[in-house]
């Protein structure tokens, strides 16, 4: 797994990577891939300079359904994995396409009509560079060559020196398959909060190093109740920070604070999980989506995420390093409490945890109603801020 590891963040750094079917030491052809996020004139002229082929670019099958090239998966489909997906696809980039047109193509509004476009199934090595651009919170589209045999003499020097990494389909299987994500415990200390001058913020780390988890636990262990107060909450520097009216997450992070500190104590886990874990910069681009008139379960699907990528392995993880077996659970997300009873976790009880409705956050929090099946009826029920009761 390592040199998937090293090809995630070549990635993102903009280089491209060497995709072979098979072990990838004295593998050869392949294909020739850079993200799309961050692709530049030079590395496409790159691609297209080592293989008389066609550029082509692929995109997950969410983002294939928004354009209106594929059926949508079917009704009460969740799709959670973050290895192969059927239905991603390959689309033949035009000969004079820019980074700029490939990059209005993979990441802009769903398709309307317009120019028919000649698409296959994605190949092997073009599944495994968009699982890489996804498990790098990168957009999830990848511009790509088919390469033939004998390789380019540039590209082969490139590819002796390391320059150009080469990575297996199976090496990027098995970093995707690793289910089981393993927390270990960095280092924790004393840090008083307003709402809780008794907390303690203690700091984990995933095994493969790309994120980084907090929990908090609030008040003396030997007083917490029984079951004790849980908060899952994933990280969201827009509501929490700076009090983002688009969504009720500030509001949920410091109402939960305020309970446990009510209660005696209990536990808020910060994960490392923005945008519904598909990062800051694709969160802030669904949000342009949004104000075009998609929901946020669309404008993400949009970009070539699935409704909601969060996965809560760590927080398992991280209540069995606290010895946390019983807990009240603050959410309104059937899918947390779900994650940590099949993870062996005792969700004894369920508490709501409301914020505050406004005209900013109305259809976010409809969308996660009608579309995710979270418990926020009485919210969108109750009153609305900047309007008189």
């Amino acid at each position: 797994m390592y040199e998937a590891e090293r090809g995630l963040f070549d990635l993102r750094r903009g280089r491209p990577l060497h995709l072979v079917t098979g072990e990838a030491e004295g593998a050869v052809s392949g294909v020739l891939l850079a993200a799309a996020e961050g692709l530049t004139h030079e590395t496409l002229s790159l691609l297209r300079a080592v293989s008389e082929g066609p550029t082509r670019l692929s995109v997950t099958h969410h983002r294939a359904h928004s354009m209106g090239l594929t059926p949508p998966p079917p009704a009460g489909h969740v799709d959670r994995s973050a290895g192969h997906h059927t239905g991603d696809v390959s689309l033949l980039v035009d000969v004079d396409a820019t980074p700029e047109s490939i990059w209005r193509l993979a990441s802009g509004l769903p398709r309307k009509g317009g120019a028919p476009v000649e698409m296959s199934a994605a190949s092997g090595p073009e599944i495994a560079g968009l699982t890489l651009s996804r498990l790098g919170q990168l957009l999830p589209a990848v511009v790509s060559v088919s390469l033939g045999e004998p390789l380019d003499d540039g590209l082969q020097s490139r590819l002796d020196s390391r320059t150009i990494l080469t990575v297996s389909n199976e090496q990027i299987a098995a970093l995707a398959a690793n289910a089981r994500v393993e927390v270990t415990h960095v280092s924790d200390g004393p840090v008083p909060l307003e709402e809780a001058e008794d907390a303690r913020f203690v700091c984990f780390r995933e095994a493969n190093g790309i994120l980084e988890h907090v929990a908090i636990l609030i008040g003396a262990r030997d007083m917490w109740p029984d079951p004790v107060p849980v908060r899952l909450h994933s990280a969201c520097l827009t509501g929490d920070l700076f009090g983002s009216l688009r969504c009720d997450c500030g509001q949920q992070l410091r109402g939960s604070l305020r309970v446990f500190s009510a209660r005696g104590g209990g536990v808020l886990l910060y994960l490392a999980q923005e945008g519904r874990s598909i990062g800051l910069g694709n969160k802030l681009r669904a949000y342009t989506l949004q104000q075009e008139g998609l929901d946020t379960v669309d404008a993400d699907c949009a970009l070539g995420f699935g409704p909601d990528e969060r996965r809560y392995d760590a927080a398992v993880e991280m209540l069995r390093y606290l010895q946390v077996e019983r807990i009240q659970l603050l959410t309104n997300n059937p899918e947390k409490v779900r994650a940590l009873q099949v993870g062996g976790i005792e969700v004894a009880e369920r508490q709501p945890l409301y914020g505050t409705l406004n005209r900013h956050n109305l259809p976010y929090v409809k969308a996660k109603v009608d579309r995710a099946g979270h418990w926020l009826t009485d919210m969108l029920s109750g009153p609305m801020r900047g309007k008189r009761s």
